[in-house]
């Protein structure tokens, strides 16, 4: 057996990948919240060395701000072992663009380099702009991931051909460009805020009211982007049925997230609506990733009498 047999023969198959690569999207998600918990607890400095939680012992002790920082890192594992585990898929596999495998590649790095640059926040003494620098990074680790999720369906399924115009799909990444003002802007709000990440006294960034009020304007030209591409995946729901799905969780979860953030606002930010916040603004910049890479990379779509609806 020759070498290309014998490394076809360990690659994962097609399902296989595909389950990973979602669960590795998932993952990234998850450690996301996880990585705002801590902040919002008041847990970014309970443990004093890293990997261990404090100095001459790897655990931390019985205190609840230190087993919430330790347990993020212990969180921090699944989604570092799945990404490894789907770049490695991805060049071992057969059929998949090899454009694909540099992104998980740089999922991984990035996954992985939260670790060092969380050590560098956690030095700086939770600087805003350290603790936005990494929570940013996980929003485009998880870009990264979602990006290897579609890929790895349309290896499983099939590639399709786009449905809607380029001129729709060229709006629809401006969409995204939106999205990532929001979840900007949104950041910086939260730097500005009274959650610093640890009970001692933190710097903060900028003015909270004039960060809220960009950010709010951010929100409604965001809004304003999906109702126009809801609009036109109404139109062609038929074949396009996924994505305009999507598109419909997509509005619900910002219509929370809209709700959520006038309560948490008249309320005086408690952390707990903080984390639910933050938690909707990570949802829905993955869901608008996904959407609107689905538009440009869509798989094949199958009726269930077998015949191909579209690709």
């Amino acid at each position: 057996m020759n070498a290309v047999a014998v490394v076809r023969s360990a690659a994962p198959s097609a399902l296989t990948f595909r389950r990973l690569a979602v669960a590795s999207a998932l993952s990234l998600y998850v450690i996301v919240v996880s990585g705002a918990t801590v902040r919002l607890t008041g847990s970014g400095l309970a443990c004093e060395s890293w990997p261990g939680c404090e100095p001459g012992s790897f655990f931390p002790e019985a205190s609840h701000h230190s087993y919430v920082e330790f347990g993020n890192r212990f969180v921090s594992l699944f989604p570092i072992g799945l990404t490894l585990a789907v770049w490695i898929g991805s060049r071992r596999l057969a059929g998949l663009a090899p454009w694909v495998s540099w992104v998980a590649a740089a999922t991984v790095a990035g996954t992985i380099g939260q670790a060092p640059l969380g050590l560098l926040t956690i030095r700086s003494g939770l600087h805003p702009l350290m603790v936005a620098t990494h929570f940013l990074l996980a929003l485009a680790v998880l870009a990264g991931g979602v990006v290897v999720a579609v890929e790895a369906r349309r290896l499983e399924d099939g590639p399709g051909r786009p449905v809607v115009p380029k001129r729709v799909r060229q709006g629809a990444l401006i969409v995204v460009g939106t999205a990532l003002v929001l979840v900007v802007t949104g950041t910086l709000a939260t730097a500005a805020g009274p959650h610093p990440g640890d009970k001692a006294e933190v710097d903060r960034l900028g003015n909270l009211y004039d960060a809220v009020q960009i950010h709010v304007r951010a929100t409604a030209v965001f809004g304003i982007g999906l109702l126009l591409l809801i609009g036109v995946l109404f139109r062609r729901r038929r074949e396009l049925a996924g994505p305009f799905a999507i598109s419909l969780v997509l509005l619900a979860v910002v219509l929370t997230q809209m709700a959520v953030g006038e309560t948490q606002w008249r309320t005086q930010l408690p952390w707990g609506l903080v984390l639910l916040h933050v938690s909707l603004a990570a949802a829905i910049w993955g869901l608008t990733v996904l959407l609107v890479y689905l538009l440009w990379r869509p798989a094949r779509v199958w009726l269930r009498d077998g015949t191909r609806l579209s690709g």
